[in-house]
């Protein structure tokens, strides 16, 4: 779904965990109506029993409460955890259940969206979940970088309209749609435009859109994601950028969460590197951010990672900023990534023993099913 550009808006960029939740937590205690959530992951840990508290607060308080998480990535999550915010009045289903991992086709198609919505009046999205990993504390990752957005104005009515329409599919329950799109008085124009994509969906949006950001680019373009499996369309794309003179930088992790993953997209580097992309592998903790940038004039932050599941498979959203002030914003946000990168070489790489390239080579024939 792509909806409409939104002009009046005031957006914030959230860099890493801390700053991100301490922002979701000051706006989910000024709640007075509703409170909006669709998350891919949420956790029974610190951070997410300290926001489901907040939520139990506010739903005795009267305040609505929704909440839609992924039935793959929250399979941990087990009903005690939000018995007692139904208890206290909060609505609580989980996205495409199931019970038979191996069996039940749905578990392929994964809701990997990051939604919140305050009275409809303050909307959240980006690359965090709701988790104690996402703030460093996990003996994995001492340290997580990840890019989140903070939204007021017009494009809260499109964030809003993408989760009323996910919740209408998991809760099977019409909303009354006029209170969740309040007025707001936001006169600054930076456009935002929302883009949703899913499986069921005619056209690949997302697919769509990164294809046109990487064509449209005319003297940079930089990209951040955790994992780059493009398929061949894509993948062409970002060679006939860079075969162009534009400056294409990737930017990926150097220390991954999924080992077969990071041997797939490292399968890449070659024919990338070969055409002119300049690739950084980022060391300081696990990069989760999904950021394109383009030409410093337009930018892409959401949930969307650079491969094949998200791309196909995925119940993604992402917006689209219109915005020099933004897109400089982000474009230091790299600069500063790149000083905690090893950028890869050409020459070392094609150098290196023919084990890796076997290795990355058979990861990347079963990438499809990752």
């Amino acid at each position: 779904t792509t909806l409409p550009i939104q002009f009046y808006n005031n957006i914030k960029v959230l860099t890493n965990g801390p700053s991100t939740f301490r922002e979701i937590i000051k706006e989910l205690r000024k709640a007075r109506d509703h409170i909006h959530m669709e998350y891919y992951i949420i956790r029974d840990d610190k951070l997410g029993v300290h926001i489901r508290n907040i939520l139990i607060e506010k739903a005795r308080q009267g305040v609505e409460i929704r909440i839609l998480y992924d039935g793959v990535g929250s399979m941990q999550l087990t009903q005690s955890f939000f018995q007692p915010l139904r208890e206290a009045g909060g609505q609580v289903h989980a996205f495409l259940p199931f019970k038979f991992p191996f069996l039940d086709y749905r578990s392929n198609y994964r809701n990997h969206r990051k939604i919140l919505i305050v009275d409809g009046r303050a909307g959240f999205l980006g690359g965090l979940n709701i988790g104690d990993e996402y703030l460093g504390r996990t003996k994995a990752f001492q340290f997580w970088r990840d890019t989140h957005l903070k939204l007021e104005g017009d494009a809260v009515y499109s964030l809003q309209a993408v989760f009323m329409q996910d919740w209408i599919f998991a809760a099977g329950k019409d909303l009354d749609c006029g209170r969740y799109f309040p007025r707001h008085d936001i006169k600054m124009v930076k456009p935002v435009q929302i883009v949703a994509s899913s499986p069921d969906s005619r056209w690949n949006s997302i697919q769509n859109l990164y294809t046109q950001l990487v064509s449209m680019a005319e003297k940079k373009l930089y990209i951040t994601t955790p994992y780059l499996i493009p398929d061949e369309s894509l993948l062409t794309t970002l060679k006939l950028a860079a075969l162009s003179d534009v400056d294409v930088r990737l930017l990926v992790p150097g220390i991954p969460d999924k080992k077969i993953v990071h041997w797939a997209s490292r399968s890449y580097y070659e024919e990338l590197m070969e055409a002119g992309v300049r690739i950084y592998e980022y060391t300081r903790g696990f990069i989760h951010a999904n950021v394109i940038q383009v030409d410093g004039k337009i930018a892409s932050v959401g949930t969307a990672n650079f491969d094949i599941r998200s791309l196909h498979l995925g119940y993604e959203v992402n917006a689209l900023i219109f915005d020099e002030q933004i897109a400089k914003i982000l474009e230091e946000d790299f600069s500063r990534d790149l000083k905690h990168c090893i950028e890869i070489d050409l020459k070392k790489w094609t150098d290196r023993p023919l084990t890796e390239n076997l290795k990355e080579s058979t990861a990347r024939l079963f990438s499809p099913l990752l």
